[in-house]
């Protein structure tokens, strides 16, 4: 039996989604794993609203486009939209790994300056304290020309 069974990969808009779903597709064909597909559609909240940082059918695209590529490689993979506060983006995928009881977590790091980082913490340092799940950080794999 192989030491990850079920990985769950958290998607955004960001090209760097697609070295996530491919690493997790990998580990998923090694070691005959299921994987579900996280996106959450996050919100900024100012002072008079909620402002929607993306379109439902744009999210909806970002999902079908992560199941599609694990599919067609044989992968058993499910897919979940969430909503939630920027804010909150850590700790619904986190809750999301609990309740899928997965036993990896695949991100894709955002690259920022560390004065970014002081001020607004990264997505996947979030989950990191939250959870208690491994956590791989897929690096973005950029264009050869």
């Amino acid at each position: 039996m192989s030491v990850f069974q079920r990985i769950l990969v958290a998607v955004d808009p960001s090209p760097a989604r697609l070295s996530a779903v491919r690493l997790a597709g990998d580990l998923a064909k090694l070691a005959n794993a299921e994987v579900r597909v996280v996106h959450v559609i996050a919100s900024a909240a100012s002072v008079a609203a909620i402002v929607p940082l993306e379109e439902d059918a744009e999210a909806q695209a970002v999902l079908d486009e992560a199941l599609t590529a694990l599919r067609d490689t044989g992968v058993k993979a499910e897919g979940t939209l969430l909503r939630g506060l920027t804010t909150q983006v850590a700790a619904a995928i986190s809750e999301t790994a609990e309740e899928f009881g997965a036993d990896l977590i695949v991100l894709s790091p955002h690259h920022r300056s560390a004065a970014q980082a002081l001020f607004d913490p990264r997505v996947s340092d979030a989950v990191a304290h939250r959870t208690h799940t491994a956590i791989l950080l897929a690096p973005e794999v950029q264009d050869q020309d």
